[in-house]
């Protein structure tokens, strides 16, 4: 089997495509590159890259899943250190989007939000804080490969 390279990209489905290909571009920096129109010639999906390419992003208009998933979070966007959540905190400040704290979650730190649709957005750093929080409902723990 051929070795995975990342993740290509994010289909999220969405209530209202206008709405969040404006939201996803405030917050994320989304461009839209490419738009999918159904047989009626009416644009029911988009892709794109967010913050300067780093994955894409596929918009699909599905108010009925999007309605489903709304509260789960099935993505972790990821930043490098702490100072980087630091500055997510600031950003989502001055675009008015309430979030929670820094959290210190079960390897680095965390950063949670709502998009339009009130699917649950994660910013987690890749530095580690090296505290197990292994002990606590909720939080991960390492689990022996070997054994």
């Amino acid at each position: 089997m051929a070795q995975l390279r990342g993740i290509r990209g994010v289909k999220i489905p969405v209530t209202d495509l206008a709405r969040s290909i404006d939201w996803y571009g405030e917050v994320f920096g989304f461009e839209v590159e490419w738009e999918f129109a159904d047989a009626d010639e009416v644009v029911r999906g988009v892709v794109g890259k967010v913050s300067n390419g780093a994955t894409g992003l596929a918009l699909r208009l599905n108010p009925e899943k999007a309605r489903a998933i709304a509260g789960f979070d099935p993505v972790n966007w990821a930043v490098e250190t702490r100072k980087d959540l630091q500055e997510w905190i600031e950003h989502l400040d001055e675009l008015g989007i309430g979030h929670s704290p820094e959290i210190e979650a079960s390897i680095g730190w965390l950063l949670v939000f709502n998009d339009p649709d009130g699917l649950e957005i994660h910013v987690y750093t890749d530095e580690s804080h090296g505290v197990d929080h292994g002990d606590r409902p909720g939080y991960g723990r390492r689990v022996d490969m070997a054994g």
